[in-house]
């Protein structure tokens, strides 16, 4: 793997910084999608009554919002070319514990927008996710979205922060301004989207998450508070650390994105490892909670997502991805004048969703994070190798055959990333 750049010296003063606004607090809905198709992936294999698995997923699917998606195949192989889920983390406070969040006892906030968005983009074969990051003061057009109660179209806008997509036509908005921002006919197939009490469950099922922190850190504004070093946090500490901004890098969006990704990476290793996947109590649990975290109205998904069978193939498709070959990056940007708000890099940008179209393996040049909020400590062992559905390939002379070695595509030095391989440590505000 070639040498990354690490994250500037703590000390470092920045050219831009978010300035310091009103609290949107962003979550991470990639939990809910991992824990929902390894947890379908576990009940299928270990034989337990398909009809409550379909009675489940009839009972949700009332709940879902229609998309333009693509149809199923018939098999239950892993799904049959790539893939694009569009993953939202919103704000609401509806359903939430006024005593873990404060705010919605006040109502200072109304509406619900989009503050984490990410697009997983599963590969054809060979198999790669890229993982991309849009930050939620980036300046975007907003095309005419229908209104999700069906009453008809809000106005095209030319200029908004794209979290307000959500809250302008709902989850259908936000699917319609990302594919608009990428261009080139991209489109995305699902969607889901995750409220805040939704990551408090789905993060005590997965039994917690490894995250370093290089320093002490201690921050009013999401309530987190840990010493340096290594933590497993769950529950409301792991919803704190996805939120916390004001206490790591610069104290922007941009340095929140890096710190997700870190425990993002972190997630993955561990949903790989024999530990997680050798137990199917623990994806059954992942399956039940996501479940009812739609029966709750802390998840949305799009109609294609209740599918059981659509499930499967997803996992079937991403359970084996080297770590090198899951990256999570940010949607290049640059900050406007005034420093408050981001601007896209659309040419970088193209690099990018070029190079994920062609599926090509991706190097990363740019630094960690764009907010200095971590730095590249070390590199994951890959996990020792299972037994998989497809046969080995074999040479002629019996051995296993190794697959040629592809040409990997150097992104831009403005795209910042880190990939699953990466162990990174978050920086506290200096």
């Amino acid at each position: 793997m070639a040498p990354r750049r690490q994250a500037p010296a703590r000390g470092q003063v920045t050219l831009a910084r978010h300035g310091v606004l009103r609290t949107r607090h962003p979550l991470i809905s990639l939990i809910a999608m991992f824990g929902v198709v390894l947890g379908v992936v576990a009940v299928s294999l270990t034989g337990i009554t398909a009809f409550n698995l379909w009675d489940a997923t009839r009972a949700i699917a009332a709940n879902s919002v229609v998309l333009d998606e693509k149809p199923l195949p018939p098999s239950l192989g892993a799904i049959e070319g790539g893939v694009n889920i569009l993953m939202v983390g919103t704000d609401s406070c509806e359903g939430q514990d006024v005593t873990i969040f404060p705010r919605c006892a006040n109502d200072d906030s109304p509406g619900e927008r989009n503050d984490v968005t990410m697009l997983v983009h599963i590969s054809d074969e060979p198999r790669r996710v890229t993982v991309v990051s849009f930050p939620r003061d980036m300046l975007v057009p907003i095309p005419s979205c229908k209104k999700p109660d069906g009453s008809g179209n809000i106005s095209a806008m030319s200029s908004q922060m794209i979290n307000a997509s959500y809250w302008y036509g709902g989850l259908g908005c936000t699917v319609d301004t990302v594919e608009a921002l990428i261009g080139d006919d991209f489109n995305i197939d699902f969607a889901a989207a995750i409220r805040w009490t939704g990551v408090i469950n789905m993060s005590d099922a997965i039994g917690g998450v490894d995250v370093c922190v290089a320093g002490d850190i201690s921050d009013v504004h999401t309530g987190l508070n840990l010493t340096a070093g290594t933590h497993t946090l769950k529950g409301v500490e792991a919803l704190q650390f996805l939120r916390i901004r004001h206490g790591i890098g610069d104290g922007s969006d941009l340095g929140r994105i890096s710190n997700q990704q870190q425990f993002m990476g972190s997630m993955v290793r561990k949903l790989q490892s024999d530990s997680v996947l050798a137990n199917p109590a623990t994806l059954l649990n992942l399956a039940t909670t996501a479940i009812s975290q739609v029966q709750q109205g802390q998840l949305v998904l799009s109609s294609g997502l209740t599918n059981a069978t659509l499930m499967v193939q997803i996992a079937m498709a991403v359970k084996d991805v080297p770590y090198e070959d899951i990256v999570f990056v940010q949607y290049p940007t640059v900050y406007s004048s005034d420093g408050l708000r981001v601007q896209p890099l659309k040419d970088d940008a193209k690099a990018l969703f070029d190079a994920i179209k062609a599926n090509q393996p991706l190097t990363l040049t740019g630094d960690a994070s764009g907010g200095y909020a971590v730095e590249v400590t070390g590199e994951a062992a890959a996990p020792t190798p299972g037994v998989t559905d497809g046969a080995t390939p074999v040479a002629g002379d019996g051995t296993v055959a190794t697959p040629p070695a592809e040409e990997r595509v150097a992104l831009p030095s403005d795209i910042t990333g880190q990939t699953a391989a990466d162990t990174t440590c978050t920086l506290p505000q200096k």
